[in-house]
């Protein structure tokens, strides 16, 4: 079978690498990808937020199965559009992918089935705003409702920083997407990401991830996209595992189908492991990135059938359980280097080397996230996010030391990491 890939960053270099290992497929396409997916098939020069472009690009491929990987056009009904013309696609629907694309949305949602969370109020003024936060504590949380690239979220130490926060956001600080804010009380514990691949009514969830969003060592700086992430998560055992489908993804997926927006695809629940028990921070309607590429790299099995499942439906419980991928998981993890200034203002074009002499080191995979060719052929940084140094290993341990030797392997003096991805595993 022949696969479309639709983005461009270093979650969908993952996922087109895993599932180029698949002995089911023949071929990977992307759209419209990036130098190192490059390596696994064809790229075609096609955004992926153009629904027209992508649509007629699946018509002229005729792919068995479409991937979209990003948020924005799955918020945009490219998933909708695909299945009218017929493909098979692994993502949520439109009204499905409000569950991202709409903070008010989930957290309407969970306030409805009763499912663990933060206490919320959703504000369009400054003045309601106000007397919200009169009813908390500080820290204070406050949210665009709307997709913001990750960044849409401020936790504001003091009242006076509340406040400032409030009005620069409801003033356009995220466009369109910061003209309704979700303000919550801050909840205190250690944060967890689960991913459930689902159908909508199925679901089998892989093992659980940690992200660091903040920029700098010891979780200072401003949030990121993500700039590092681990799994197996420690702290998510067994039986709080069992916890969260019971009472998080169960009820979730059956909110969503009762709202009249099943959903398809994996659902990403951002979890706060807290002295009450789990709480849902957030939903994403895809998967996260960089969490993506851990669990790309230490997924041992074949994870193409079901993401077919997922897509096509029509499973019983027993059959879909039975597409977990055998060989079980490798501790995996991913250190994100970013261009110097990230989140905020960065120059594009700086030139990096090494790639290669990271990638032949036992265990390690650099998968691109913002990287481009110059007319003279050479490697360079065009986003914020450029590259996800991505291990695998026996433990956990050995996992952080060999994505670190690769991180020292490439040279790119305009780059910046984090050098304490893993803090709260890490001997």
């Amino acid at each position: 079978m022949n696969i479309l890939v639709i983005g461009s960053g270093g979650r969908e270099h993952a996922l087109a690498w895993k599932i180029n290992q698949s002995p089911l497929v023949d071929e990977v396409w992307s759209a419209p990808g990036n130098p190192g997916m490059h390596n696994v098939g064809p790229c075609f020069d096609v955004k992926a937020t153009d629904l027209d472009g992508l649509e007629k690009l699946a018509k002229q491929l005729d792919p068995d199965l479409i991937i979209v990987g990003p948020e924005q056009p799955l918020a945009d009904g490219l998933a909708d559009r695909l299945r009218g013309a017929g493909y098979d696609v692994f993502g949520p629907s439109a009204a499905a992918a409000q569950i991202e694309a709409s903070k008010g949305f989930s957290k309407d949602l969970m306030a409805k089935y009763d499912i663990p969370t933060a206490r919320y109020q959703r504000v369009k003024t400054v003045e309601a705003a106000s007397a919200f936060l009169d009813t908390l504590e500080a820290p204070y949380v406050l949210k665009a409702d709307g997709l913001a690239a990750g960044k849409g979220v401020v936790i504001a130490e003091s009242r006076a920083d509340a406040d400032d926060a409030v009005k620069t956001m409801l003033d356009g600080q995220f466009g369109d997407a910061s003209a309704e804010l979700v303000i919550e009380e801050f909840m205190q514990g250690e944060e967890a990401s689960v991913f459930a691949i689902t159908d909508g009514e199925n679901f089998l969830c892989l093992p659980a991830a940690q992200d660091h969003k903040r920029a700098f060592d010891g979780d200072k700086g401003p949030n990121t996209g993500g700039m590092g992430a681990y799994a197996p998560a420690p702290i998510m055992t067994d039986a709080l595992m069992a916890d969260v489908k019971e009472r998080v993804v169960v009820p979730s997926l059956k909110g969503l189908a009762a709202e009249d927006a099943k959903f398809q695809g994996v659902l990403y629940i951002g979890l706060m492991i807290t002295e009450e028990g789990p709480k849902v921070v957030e939903y994403n309607c895809r998967f996260g990135d960089p969490e993506c590429q851990v669990l790309m790299m230490g997924l041992q099995g074949d994870i193409v059938p079901l993401l077919l499942a997922s897509s096509t439906g029509g499973y019983s419980a027993r059959d879909f359980a039975a597409l977990a991928p055998a060989g079980g998981f490798d501790p995996a993890v991913t250190v994100v280097m970013a261009t110097k200034g990230y989140p905020e203002a960065y120059e594009k074009g700086s030139e990096i080397q090494g790639v290669e002499t990271a990638e032949q080191l036992e265990g390690v995979k650099v998968f691109h996230a913002g990287t481009d060719v110059s007319p003279d052929g050479a490697l360079i940084a065009v986003g914020g996010r450029v590259l996800n140094v991505t291990a695998t290993a026996p433990t956990i341990d050995e996992a952080f030391q060999r994505a670190y030797s690769g991180v020292n392997a490439i040279d790119w003096p305009e780059g910046f990491y984090r050098s304490d991805i893993g803090w709260r595993v890490r001997r």
